[in-house]
């Protein structure tokens, strides 16, 4: 790298401290206290009052509603099929995104410095961060959070001071949580950002980063029990390989399971009663990740004997990076009895990556909505937001905005559902398209009681079979009529 190259860099370094300190400083003044024990420049502060002044607690106003910071569609306590809204749904905010994103991408410094933000990842800012994220949470009207260890407490140098870090700030979020009904949909571990990760965590080549990534995980999953968890999650961000030619696939797949079953008799050892999740994802960072998409997690799973201990986290941005639509890896994992959680989210069409947008396809939150229905709900899973703002969006106000989307969408959704499932046109056409099956020789092929001899008769019987219409358009038509 030239020196002019080194001098811009340092020069725009040098430009987005004084624009992070001057959004610190502007909103200090009346919001904050002077700390002489400083953690960032010359003075540190603590907050004082509201982090979101000025928003009230969200409420539903219904479909005429023009109120930006208002439900339109969202109704929490109104039943559905004889459930409440907010049982279907179950939302979950998601700390990583909404807290610690930053609006950066592969091409552009971050964009967002939210006021309470001082450029450090110290302690003091991590509980600051985690009193202004319940602040959020209670005026959204959401129950429910997740977490990664490292996004709530800052990495320390040595393993023990990592877990001291945590346990504070996890001491915070239970004193937070006392009193309400909030508490961790899931937690996790961050196994996939520190450079001891860069070949994996438990499908590293390296033991020690292999042992390393499982004390991490026990730790993981005895903060989330402690502070009431619901789930546990295994996101393999680097689970996976970029080349085969200097892979051992095979070993590094019996070592992921060894670890995953290490996992099980842990959370049975400290009495966890929560499920465990895997999230399947295709691709990115690595060329090819073992939990590739739905199907491929499952084969897995019962390989190894580990799919009565684990159910499937889907999200619908990594199932179209996988080729397939988000409705096609519920169905996956309902039928075959796996749908724990949904990571509620899109992507960009025409980006072919992991943009983790809000959804807001109305459509898409029908079909979701319908395989949800039909799993009949997932308590103790939900939804959870794992959505960023757009690096454009720098306004508090915008996150209050693109949850309440995300919310509307997918309550609208529920609502769109089940005005399909009450009409039942569209369940009646399908059960007509397989009625053939209904019959008496039908009945014995679904229950494996009839041979290749016994259908070879039927067919000389029968002659040339007729064929019906499958009646697509017609099944769109039904579908659409519901939006």
């Amino acid at each position: 790298m030239s020196l002019k190259m080194k001098l811009n860099g340092f020069l725009l370094s040098l430009f987005l401290l004084g624009v992070i300190l001057i959004n610190v400083d502007a909103s200090a003044k009346g919001s904050c206290s002077a700390n002489t024990k400083s953690q960032f420049g010359s003075s540190s502060y603590e907050w004082n009052g509201e982090f979101f002044p000025g928003i009230p607690k969200i409420k539903y106003e219904g479909p005429n509603s023009k109120n930006p910071l208002a439900y339109k569609w969202y109704n929490a306590d109104e039943e559905i099929l004889g459930k409440k809204m907010k049982d279907w749904l179950r939302f979950s905010v998601a700390f990583w995104h909404t807290f610690r994103g930053t609006g950066a991408d592969p091409f552009g410094a971050p964009t967002k410095a939210w006021p309470w933000e001082d450029g450090t990842n110290s302690m003091a800012m991590a509980k600051r961060r985690m009193r202004a994220h319940f602040e959020f949470i209670t005026k959204l009207g959401v129950e429910r959070w997740c977490f990664h260890d490292r996004d709530i407490a800052p990495d320390g140098k040595t393993l023990a001071e990592s877990n001291a870090n945590l346990d504070e700030i996890i001491e915070l979020a239970a004193e937070l949580q006392k009193g309400t009904k909030i508490l961790p949909l899931w937690g996790t571990a961050q196994l996939f950002m520190h450079p001891r990760y860069m070949h994996g965590a438990a499908t590293s080549s390296e033991l020690g980063a292999y042992v390393y990534a499982a004390a991490q995980v026990k730790k993981a999953m005895e903060v989330t029990h402690y502070l009431g968890g619901e789930n546990f999650v295994f996101w393999g961000g680097r689970e996976g390989y970029q080349t085969l030619l200097n892979t051992d696939m095979k070993r590094e797949l019996d070592h992921l399971a060894r670890f995953l079953q290490a996992a099980v008799d842990w959370k049975k050892k400290i009495g966890f009663n929560g499920t465990l999740l895997i999230e399947p994802k295709p691709q990115e960072p690595t060329k090819h990740q073992y939990d590739w998409d739905a199907a491929t997690t499952l084969s897995f799973l019962q390989k190894y004997g580990l799919s009565g201990e684990f159910k499937l986290n889907i999200e619908c941005n990594h199932a179209t990076l996988s080729g397939h639509s988000c409705h096609h890896e519920l169905e996956t994992a309902r039928i075959n009895g796996l749908l724990g959680n949904i990571d509620a989210n899109t992507g960009d069409p025409q980006i072919g990556w992991d943009t983790d947008q809000f959804l807001t396809d109305i459509g898409e939150a029908t079909l979701i909505m319908r395989s949800v229905i039909r799993n009949e709900g997932l308590a103790p899973g939900g939804f959870n937001f794992d959505a960023k703002l757009r690096r454009e969006s720098t306004d508090v106000t915008d996150m209050f905005i693109a949850h309440i989307s995300g919310m509307d969408t997918l309550a609208r959704g529920l609502r769109n559902a089940a005005k399909l499932i009450e009409d039942g046109t569209l369940d009646e056409l399908i059960r007509k398209r397989y009625e053939s099956f209904d019959s008496e020789i039908g009945s014995q092929i679904e229950k494996g009681k009839a041979d290749f001899a016994t259908l070879e008769k039927k067919a000389m019987e029968w002659g040339e079979p007729s064929v019906a219409s499958g009646k697509q358009e017609l099944a769109e038509m039904i579908f659409q009529s519901a939006l």
